[in-house]
């Protein structure tokens, strides 16, 4: 991929010069919009796949984990990518540049390889771990099975897309993720139900349906990074892996990997710690989920946009507009979960109706929603958190706040409060690993200050 009508590349990034709010918002908005459209998309997944039956929904709830494993690893590459190569441009290192965009795309199509054999070789036991429920097992399997043989595009997709948003075109990357949601929004009931000649394939149908938007997704992205992203010149001619720039690479994102990861194995458990009372509690927590998704990607549009910019200037030794950057993100991430949290208590039985609810579900769901999202507000700071950490190189500490968050309070937390017989009560395990996170969160965020912001001249 080479680019012959470059601009000169070495006059300043808009990143070093635009007024921070309004590059904060210029980037934040066409990323909060295709985050949107992307967790719309999964919503709408569950939607369709609810009507099929309670089963239905629960097997792609079950399925999660796996999936979520597969998106950790590629959204933590490309999180590494993206505070590498942006460092190297507020550096004017641009030969860095084209080998950080180079070797990410190698380590996409090493990423999708390890999951087309575990979509081969593991679907079935892992399900079979979880549960006896027939029906469950061969919907979930035959989900799992597709997204993970097929991962080579959610990968390329993903990586592509940062190298965008590495360079400030989060516009291009706003319409490569638009495009390819509507694509599978559009498939859905026609994969899912068998409609206009193609045939019934229920929940296969649904994962069909991602992997189609995936693939255009990243087609798309493909053409604007070679077109639009004239900053970046990437060529295969004569390429190696550098182990140097992937090393560099996975300071950053193999923290971001582990700390996502974390989640799946934090999902797994709980799914166990669930199913033990009701197979329905299970679903109810795979509703609370996406819906969980659609609130919180707004957020991550914010950080999204927030790293690259606190990744320049640190590289450029700006330190205003680190902190301006910062209290901007805090500001908008909290706001968004002061409202997120008012819709979840004020109306949790119309979210469930999404979803063909049955009475079981409403009469778990209902209180399970307004425990759970009573400290929203925390964790938008807490998302804000992570990525100031990874954006400065320390990765580590989001992966230590992620890590005490799932595995060592909200999990343990939810199996000690299961041994109480009550299943209401297990859900109370979101708030307090949200209150250790907030106190966590805050003492690393002053110390990145002390040791990194502080010290800039």
């Amino acid at each position: 991929m080479s680019n012959t009508d470059a601009p000169n590349v070495r006059s300043e990034n808009v990143m070093g010069v635009m007024s921070v709010h309004k590059l904060l918002l210029s980037m934040a908005i066409p990323m909060m919009i295709s985050m949107m459209v992307q967790a719309l998309y999964n919503v709408v997944d569950s939607i369709f796949v609810a009507q099929l039956s309670e089963n239905a929904l629960t097997a792609v709830s079950l399925a999660f984990p796996v999936q979520n494993l597969m998106i950790s690893v590629g959204v933590g590459t490309g999180v590494g990518i993206n505070a590498f190569l942006s460092k190297s441009l507020g550096e004017k290192d641009f030969e860095s540049v084209n080998k950080s965009a180079a070797n990410g795309i190698f380590l996409a199509w090493a990423g999708c390889a390890a999951f087309m054999l575990i979509g081969f070789f593991l679907s079935e036991a892992f399900f079979r771990t979880q549960t006896d429920i027939r029906e469950i097992v061969r919907y979930g399997q035959d989900y799992m099975f597709i997204v993970c043989v097929c991962s080579f595009a959610m990968f390329n997709q993903t990586v592509l897309e940062r190298l965008l948003m590495s360079t400030g075109k989060t516009f291009y990357a706003m319409i490569s993720q638009t495009v390819g949601a509507m694509v599978n929004i559009a498939l859905d009931p026609v994969l899912i139900f068998g409609l206009f000649g193609f045939p019934r394939l229920e929940v296969a149908g649904a994962a069909w349906a991602t992997v189609a938007g995936q693939v255009l997704a990243a087609l798309v992205a493909f053409y604007f990074n070679l077109r639009k992203n004239h900053e970046i010149h990437i060529r295969f001619k004569g390429f190696r892996p550098s182990g140097a720039i992937i090393r560099r690479i996975y300071a950053v994102g193999f923290p971001t990997i582990l700390m996502m990861s974390v989640g799946s194995v934090m999902t797994y458990g709980l799914n166990l710690i669930l199913i033990s009372f009701t197979a329905t509690a299970t679903a109810v927590f795979g509703v609370f989920f996406r819906l969980q998704s659609f609130l919180f990607l707004p957020v991550f549009g914010i950080t999204n946009a927030m790293v690259p910019i606190l990744a320049y200037n640190f590289g450029a030794r700006k330190k205003n507009r680190i902190l301006k950057a910062i209290r901007l993100s805090v500001i908008y991430a909290v706001g968004i979960m002061v409202v997120g949290t008012s819709l979840f208590e004020l109306y949790p039985a119309k979210l469930f109706s999404l979803f063909n609810a049955t009475p079981a579900m409403l009469a778990i769901g209902v209180p399970a929603f307004r425990i759970m999202c009573s400290t929203f507000p925390f964790a938008g700071f807490c998302v804000v958190a992570a990525s100031v950490f990874q954006a400065l190189g320390s990765g580590i500490e989001s992966l230590i706040v992620s890590v005490t968050r799932q595995l060592v309070v909200l999990l343990p937390a939810a199996w000690l409060l299961s041994l109480t017989g009550t299943l209401g009560a297990v859900w109370w395990s979101f708030p307090i690993a949200e209150c250790v996170t907030l106190a966590m969160s805050a003492y690393f965020l002053k110390r990145a200050y002390d040791n990194k912001i502080k010290i800039i001249a």
